[in-house]
């Protein structure tokens, strides 16, 4: 399995000396990738609940910088991390230009794009970007499509409802057609991760549900006249470390390092470590990723 870090982009950790800091030191460590999330606000009194722990967002994300804007800087003190979008909420954003935000990193960084999306879970972001929370799959859909014409085709034109692209020339293109990896838990957003993905983010989830779901993905994947072990999956840990708790939502290094071993053996492929809601600074950040690599070598040998 591969490490990737969440790169800083919240909370403490929203500025940009800790984004250079732990960019260049994550890259100097021999880590696989760097990534960036995707929050437009924390309602007072959210409509629907967070995806994670008690279902209260948590507070560190009061303070969120642009993913766009961080990973170009982290671009820019890098040379061979792979960056990352996990995830970026599609619907926000125009096809057009969702695709030229990418493009323009994917170039700037000598072609480490992977582009992670999602729907996302917030009905309030929606209404304050605009865009209806009705009908977010089948924008979805749509956003998938025109960015594969926009990536891929010239010219490019594309039809539908929600967006017209004249025959035009878009460029530039990316360095290679960066690989799309998308969220979700559902049933069709399984199947359709199966279907027309690069491969799923997932989060950690208890063992048997994620073999379950990663079944379910495979499956798609097949009746679509695709081959499975062509996938990825890319899961996001977003750890407490503590002295005691239950992995792998809290507990010792070496105890969460175990469920990531076994989220492995299960067809995890990469492991995103979002550190930042433990780590006090970043030099503690750093020190946790040195100890949760540490635990990968001890298992598998250097990542």
């Amino acid at each position: 399995m591969k490490i990737g870090l969440a790169v800083p982009q919240y909370g403490r950790f929203a500025r940009l000396s800790s984004v250079l800091r732990v960019a260049r030191a994550a890259e100097s460590m021999g880590l696989h990738s760097l990534w960036a999330g995707d929050r437009l606000l924390t309602p007072l009194a959210p409509k629907d609940r967070y995806p994670g722990g008690d279902g209260r967002i948590p507070e560190a994300h009061r303070v969120f910088l642009d993913p766009f804007a961080v990973l170009s800087v982290a671009a820019s003190a890098t040379s061979a991390v792979r960056l990352g979008t996990s995830a970026l909420n599609a619907c926000w954003y125009a096809p057009v230009v969702l695709a030229r935000s990418l493009t323009t990193i994917d170039r700037l960084s000598g072609g480490r794009l992977d582009a992670g999306l999602g729907l996302g879970w917030s009905s309030d972001e929606y209404a304050a970007a605009g865009v209806p929370w009705q009908g977010r799959a089948r924008r979805y859909e749509a956003t998938l499509d025109a960015l594969e014409a926009i990536w891929t085709t010239d010219p490019v034109s594309y039809e539908h409802e929600l967006w017209t692209i004249a025959p035009s020339h878009i460029e530039p293109k990316p360095a290679r057609r960066p690989p799309l990896y998308l969220a979700g838990f559902s049933e069709a957003a399984l199947r359709r991760i199966g279907r027309r993905g690069d491969g799923w983010l997932t989060a950690a989830l208890p063992i048997p549900v994620l073999t379950s779901m990663w079944q379910t993905v495979c499956r798609a994947a097949e009746q679509a006249g695709r081959d499975p072990a062509g996938l990825r999956m890319i899961l996001r840990c977003n750890p407490l470390v503590t002295d005691d708790g239950t992995p792998p939502r809290s507990g010792t290094v070496a105890g969460i390092a175990a469920y990531l071993a076994s989220a492995a053996e299960a067809g995890a492929h990469e492991v995103i470590l979002d550190l930042q809601h433990t780590a006090t600074s970043d030099e503690h950040l750093l020190d946790l990723a040195v100890a949760f690599q540490a635990e990968q070598a001890a298992r598998y040998g250097p990542t």
